[in-house]
């Protein structure tokens, strides 16, 4: 079973796999936040709407990656995904301001 976090220069790595299926990155947080910076195809779901949206919108099996501002939001949705069944759930650890730090200084922070 994938550890319930991913580290920044992992999930780069595999964003940048020459593989057929790429994980799904998952920003939780709210519109605004995701206006003001997120990473490039990722997909917003606020976390109050996970609930009603999850099993509509996201595979099951998918790597599903959750992104939010500094990791906490993420990790919630991340354990509540698994709990529903998604294994593969996985929370960003440090969020948008570790990616924007770490990785893509082009991602603005806040």
């Amino acid at each position: 079973m994938l550890d319930y976090e991913i580290t920044t220069q992992d999930l780069k790595q595999l964003l940048a796999a020459d593989v057929s299926e790429k994980p799904v990155v998952l920003d939780v947080r709210e519109p605004w936040e995701f206006e003001a910076a997120h990473i490039e195809g990722s997909t917003l779901i606020p976390m109050g709407d996970i609930p009603s949206r999850a099993f509509n919108e996201l595979d099951p099996e998918a790597h599903i990656i959750t992104v939010c501002h500094h990791g906490v939001r993420s990790m919630n949705v991340a354990v509540w995904l698994r709990n529903q069944g998604f294994e593969n759930a996985q929370a960003l650890r440090g969020g948008i301001d570790a990616w924007s730090a770490e990785i893509d200084s082009a991602v603005p922070r806040y």
